[in-house]
């Protein structure tokens, strides 16, 4: 982890000469088309290069050959509004609207150096199966620089300063998510959520543990254990799923950033509690309001699923009910093999102490790099 971590940090300290002879390419990826209550909707991935970007804003401001993270991010809205004015489409003879997605910067590595990660979202009015994209980027800085954008279908279209319009096919549209996709989704999002499954996990190592003079000692019965364990499920449950639809039904909105990193905080928190227990008894309270949080998280990924108002029921309890069958998988899968091993001191050294001290870093590296933009983990 830390030799990843050192090449993180390497990518964003730095933009060398070394691959100056490799032409200035920027790389976009389409994503499928989905037909949502605004038209047809579709995501794109824009990477671009750090020492283009750079050499066409200043990013270096201190101008001493190295561009750091910082200054990234203090250029961030600069290099937004610059990205999307040299981009432009059309569907069905109408303009789309380019918007940058409300996501942290990213940083990315490429063959020839770092990138800047922009996701946008085009939105049209009009339907129609061919995109017509207008594209400008960094012609009057460099001749010679490409726009390369490929499809979900591997399509691929070449803008060049002799070569700015192009027209995209964008195959067939996908129709709004139906409830076995929901559930499929939401199963997936808690299975690869990584802050989700840590946070469920701090809330799941002590299930299986009582506190007696400053001291963790192992339940009696696994029924104790299992109710410990439905009370802290069922309120993070309820928690999430009311913040979820919330979120989804537009009522209300945190920005992504934020609800990042608190997410992050709230897993710090929660394994932090199981070294110090702060919230010894009614742990289900400090479920329920961290599940708050968590629920905007998850309404992010609900927002790509292509929600339109015919099926934004059907795909909240879907998805809702993806995310309960894989906590439950996960939950059936902990629970006896924790039973089992509660009397040992292994488990409440190892798996106890020390695991929730691992989880707890985790989550509190996670924190520093959305917080404050650190990038610790490399994409």
């Amino acid at each position: 982890m830390i030799a990843r971590a050192a090449i993180a940090l390497g990518i964003l300290l730095g933009c060398t000469s070394a691959f100056a002879h490799k032409s200035s390419d920027s790389y976009l990826r389409l994503g499928e088309p989905i037909i949502d209550g605004a038209g047809v909707r579709v995501a794109l991935r824009w990477d671009v290069a750090l020492r283009d970007l750079d050499r066409a804003l200043g990013i270096d401001a201190d101008r001493d050959g190295l561009v750091t993270w910082g200054e990234v991010r203090r250029a961030d809205p600069s290099v937004r509004t610059f990205l999307v004015a040299h981009l432009a489409t059309t569907l069905g003879g109408a303009p789309c609207l380019v918007r940058p997605d409300d996501v942290p910067t990213q940083i990315t590595r490429h063959s020839d150096g770092a990138y800047v990660v922009l996701r946008v979202t085009i939105t049209c009015a009009q339907a129609g199966r061919t995109l017509g994209v207008d594209y400008s980027l960094l012609f009057d800085v460099d001749p010679q620089h490409r726009g390369v954008l490929k499809t979900q279908a591997d399509d691929r279209t070449i803008f060049g300063k002799a070569a700015r319009h192009g027209d995209v096919p964008l195959g067939a549209v996908r129709p709004p998510l139906h409830l076995g996709a929901a559930i499929l989704e939401g199963v997936h999002h808690i299975w690869t959520g990584y802050d989700h499954l840590l946070f469920l996990l701090a809330l799941l190592l002590p299930a299986v543990l009582r506190r007696q003079d400053r001291h963790w000692v192992p339940v009696d019965r696994v029924r104790t254990a299992l109710v410990e364990i439905l009370k802290v499920v069922t309120a993070f449950t309820i928690a999430h799923s009311v913040t979820l639809s919330l979120a989804a039904l537009g009522v209300l909105s945190l920005p992504s950033a934020l609800v990042e990193s608190a997410i992050a905080l709230s897993v710090v928190l929660a394994a932090l509690n199981n070294l110090w227990p702060l919230v010894r008894s009614d742990r289900w309270l400090a479920a329920f309001a961290l599940g708050l949080l968590h629920g905007f998280g998850f309404s992010s990924t609900l927002a790509d699923l292509g929600l339109d108002r015919a099926t934004l029921l059907h795909t909240l309890v879907g998805f809702n009910l993806g995310v309960e069958l894989g906590q439950a998988a996960v939950v059936a899968c902990f629970i006896p093999l924790a039973f089992l091993m509660r009397q040992r001191t292994a488990y409440r050294v190892l798996a106890l102490q020390l695991g929730s001290a691992v989880i707890a870093v985790i989550a509190a590296l996670w924190f520093c790099e959305r917080a404050f933009g650190l990038v610790i983990f490399p994409r």
